[in-house]
């Protein structure tokens, strides 16, 4: 499954349309490599994505093309979630 597809389908980010801007921008990774929208994952693969302040780095479990809304956060497992201020880090939270 392509990486933007995933990512909107798992509701990391709401719409597709703004995935592929972040992925296109250089703002997300799989497994340390710069990805493209276009970009096949699998079960596995570590993400890490880049929201302006907010760092986010997750694991995908499993791949599906359709999964209703509260059994979407089982498709991955957040590693880290964090928000820096000013290059400081002023929140981490992992899971």
């Amino acid at each position: 499954m392509r990486l933007d597809k995933f990512l909107k389908v798992s509701r990391v980010i709401k719409r597709r349309t703004v995935a592929k801007e972040v992925c296109d921008q250089g703002q997300v990774t799989i497994n340390g490599r710069a990805a493209k929208a276009g970009t096949e994952i699998q079960p596995g693969d570590r993400v890490e994505i880049s929201l302006g302040e907010r760092m986010i780095r997750l694991e995908i479990l499993e791949v599906r093309d359709n999964v209703a809304a509260r059994d979407a956060s089982g498709l991955y497992r957040i590693l880290e979630n964090r928000i820096q201020e000013s290059g400081e880090r002023i929140q981490n939270n992992n899971i």
